[in-house]
């Protein structure tokens, strides 16, 4: 097993030095890259977060629930839990991808770093990436916290869309009303921390392309 593990690892890697390679003969540098992930990034939280807001006012809807079929209203909530766990799925492929190519460009940095000769430009470059690597730091952990705020709000959605399914009657409409005020207030929790993360996407972007490498 450990075999298979290790040679999964190894092809891995090879794709992906083959894809840096593509990329570095159509002139796109791992920096290149790293920019065009943290903006595809970006658009995935705006999108999860619009998506959130969708499910919560399709939740509040349901709690005025004054007749009809229950059974519409579930699969109303549930077609939006499955689309709020898509984009939230979204979110972390994006966050895993943008710390693969963060990490070769930094490694890669320091590789050349090393191998400069005159002194002073290999300081400055240094610094640079210092700088560019503490940016990076706090970009990350701002989508790391926006990805953890999303599971407690999907687990709220999940139990009450479970609930509804095993009960249609009166009693999963008072159960949404009970939960109402804290799904609400866990939603406005994580909205902050996406836009958060979505303006430190910005404001990384930015000085991705106005420092020099």
């Amino acid at each position: 097993m450990r075999g298979v593990i290790v040679l999964w690892a190894v092809m891995l890697a090879g794709c992906t030095s083959l894809y840096y390679a593509a990329n570095e003969k159509l002139g796109r540098e791992k920096r290149d890259i790293l920019q065009s992930r943290v903006e595809a990034g970006r658009k995935d939280q705006k999108e999860a977060k619009e998506q959130f807001e969708n499910a919560l006012e399709a939740f509040q809807a349901a709690t005025g629930f004054q007749g009809g079929k229950l059974e519409d209203t579930y699969k109303k909530l549930n077609g939006e839990l499955e689309r709020s766990e898509s984009r939230a799925k979204d979110v972390s492929e994006s966050i895993a991808s943008i710390d693969q190519v963060a990490r070769d460009l930094f490694r890669e940095w320091d590789k050349e770093i090393s191998s400069m000769r005159n002194r002073d430009l290999r300081l400055k470059s240094s610094q640079i990436r210092q700088e560019t690597e503490r940016r990076y730091r706090v970009l990350l952990r701002k989508m790391r916290e926006s990805e953890r705020r999303m599971q407690p709000v999907l687990g709220a959605y999940r139990d009450q869309v479970l609930f509804l399914k095993h009960n249609l009657n009166a009693k999963a409409i008072t159960s949404l009303k009970n939960n109402a005020a804290k799904i609400d207030s866990d939603v406005a929790v994580l909205v902050k921390d996406i836009e958060a993360s979505i303006a430190e996407s910005d404001a990384f972007i930015q000085a991705l392309t106005q420092s020099p490498t």
